[in-house]
């Protein structure tokens, strides 16, 4: 069977540098391409790059060709600093992403989006969020996943009060993530691309909605 190809957008993020690397290292896949804004620090034979202007995407459209798009595009309303930058980073640049995916025939397009993802919420981050997975949602992929992890864990270049404090939270009191609160636990961004990577080999056709608890459980098959 010829092997697949993979596609991750956004690709210098917490989540998207740590699917770069598994993919990499897993044979599944025949081909790795990333799109983001600047050059990566990397090589390797399957590896291909491609740097992208997202509010060109048109110009790139025949580069932007994979079997499986892992979609990692995303900001906070601190970094992008309005809430119109914030809306075209999370929900333009997916969707537009998105429609060239699924005109050059991807097979499976898988969005990280945000526990609390609501089209109906008074809270700006939220609504947006549940938006774009709306509309990534009635696009037709063959098989559509959405991924709502809990509050990522990692090292990242800003320092994030709040990460800090949930993960000692969660090592020192582990009682408070159990059973229906299992989904609010602090997830690592590796586990999440684990889970992303275990539910593209599933194959499973339809919209799939994966909460933290659950890409938890997916990680844990990796």
């Amino acid at each position: 069977m010829q092997k697949k190809t993979a596609m991750i957008v956004g690709a210098t993020g917490l989540v998207a540098s740590e699917l770069l690397q598994l993919l990499l290292n897993d044979s599944y896949y025949r081909t790795i391409i990333t799109v983001s804004r600047r050059q990566l620090d990397i090589t390797h034979e399957n590896l291909v790059q491609v740097i992208a202007d997202y509010d060109r995407l048109e110009d790139i459209e025949e580069l932007l060709e994979a079997t499986d798009v892992y979609c990692c595009l995303g900001t906070t309303m601190a970094v992008a600093g309005s809430k119109e930058a914030f809306y075209k980073v999370d929900y333009t640049y997916p969707v537009e992403v998105a429609k060239i995916a699924l005109k050059n025939e991807s097979s499976q397009f898988l969005l990280i989006s945000a526990m609390g993802a609501n089209k109906n919420s008074n809270i700006f981050y939220n609504r947006v969020k549940g938006e774009v997975e709306e509309k990534i949602k009635s696009l037709g992929f063959p098989s559509t996943h959405i991924f709502r992890p809990s509050l990522l864990l990692g090292e990242r270049k800003e320092e994030r009060k709040g990460e800090k404090f949930m993960q000692k939270l969660s090592q020192a009191a582990p009682f408070l993530f159990m059973g229906p609160l299992a989904k609010y636990r602090p997830i690592k961004a590796v586990d999440v691309a684990k889970g992303m990577i275990a539910m593209a080999k599933k194959q499973v056709v339809g919209i799939s909605t994966i909460d933290s608890s659950q890409i938890q459980k997916l990680a844990d098959t990796q």
